[in-house]
């Protein structure tokens, strides 16, 4: 009896069991390192990583995992791009903005003063080329990214006193998240410190700041924020729609299986999805609970938001000189976002601006 007549007679059982089955060899469990450049404790923002490690496991059936670690465990919170990029560890899930100082074209894979809203950063980077020219730049540096969330349109920080006009920021001691917003806060008078999320509280408390931001209302509750600084501005204008990302060492990525290889690339895009919805859901109730207790919600006024919109055209310019990866992938950002202004003006800044005004 030849093989094929013996498998069709005798069925699973029978051809088990004759041992003419082909050899199924088990696969090792693949693990990785995961940095993360947020604390444990912001289950938002953090929490994105523990989702998409979650999800590779699942996708996987336990042969493919990925260990999280919040920042200060393996490394520095600012410490993730050299070490994914050396292969110190395979992924990490951070701002891209952060590295702003090694090359200013890091801050549009995330976010600048006056770029996109979360939907139009969203379209640029999958149906633009958004992700082809953030990937193309990230090659120096042994990286391939995939979206690792979205915060939405953050709040424009917390102060020790109120902003009334732009003389307010002479010689303030502010917080801010990427390079790119100090530049520009610094020609507005401002003295720009970096630091990670979980060293804001004290420096507030302490009084070596004068002014942070963060995110918005859910994690800014958290951290405590409202205890130390009694006034809280919005819009943030310098994040429209911050995009955090999965950096992945290139090498790493390569040498998955292209079962694996799909498997992060769908759970980056469950971990982009749930963030966004998760800070649409907590941010209403939180920033409600700050107003009753007692904080002073207020707008930057539309003299400091021209004033700061014409001071980032010019550091935008200085870029253009400075990095020639900036002028490709910016020239194109902008591009793609007047259409997508042009189209927003028509539809949803209409429709969101009639339903803020009705009772329902």
């Amino acid at each position: 009896m030849d093989r094929r007549s013996a498998i069709r007679h005798a069925g699973i059982a029978g051809v088990l069991a004759t041992g003419l089955a082909p050899a199924v060899q088990a696969q090792p469990v693949v693990r990785w390192r995961l940095a993360s450049s947020f604390p444990k404790s912001l289950d938002t923002i953090y929490g994105g990583a523990e989702v998409f490690a979650k999800a590779v496991k699942e996708l996987s059936g336990g042969r493919f995992e990925v260990v999280v670690h919040a920042a200060g465990d393996l490394m520095p919170a600012f410490g993730v791009l050299e070490a994914v990029q050396g292969g110190q560890i395979d992924i990490a899930h951070t701002a891209p903005y952060y590295f702003y100082a090694q090359n200013q074209a890091f801050a549009l894979g995330s976010a600048i003063p006056f770029g996109f809203n979360a939907r139009q950063m969203n379209a640029w980077m999958l149906r633009g080329n958004g992700r082809r020219l953030m990937d193309e730049f990230y090659a120096g540096y042994n990286i391939v990214s995939f979206a690792g969330g979205n915060t939405g349109t953050q709040m424009g920080g917390w102060y020790l006193k109120e902003i009334r006009d732009v003389s307010d920021f002479k010689g303030m001691k502010m917080r801010l998240g990427g390079g790119l917003v100090g530049e520009v806060m610094a020609r507005m008078g401002a003295i720009p410190v970096d630091m990670p999320g979980g060293e804001i509280y004290s420096a507030l408390q302490k009084r070596a700041i004068d002014a942070a931001e963060w995110v918005g209302p859910y994690d800014d509750q958290k951290l405590g924020f409202n205890k130390v600084a009694p006034f809280y501005y919005y819009p943030g204008w310098w994040e429209g729609g911050l995009e955090l990302d999965f950096f992945v060492h290139r090498k790493a990525f390569d040498a998955l299986s292209a079962e694996h290889k799909a498997i992060v690339n769908a759970a980056s895009s469950l971990a982009h999805a749930d963030m966004l919805a998760k800070y649409d859901a907590l941010n209403p109730s939180a920033l409600k609970q700050l107003v009753i207790a007692k904080t002073k919600v207020l707008p930057f006024s539309l003299p400091v938001l021209d004033t700061a919109f014409r001071t980032a055209m010019e550091i935008f310019a200085l870029n253009e000189a400075r990095s020639p990866e900036w002028k490709k992938i910016y020239t194109d950002m902008r591009n793609f976002q007047r259409d997508q202004i042009f189209w927003f003006r028509f539809a949803e800044a209409r429709y969101d601006s009639f339903m803020s005004a009705q009772r329902i």
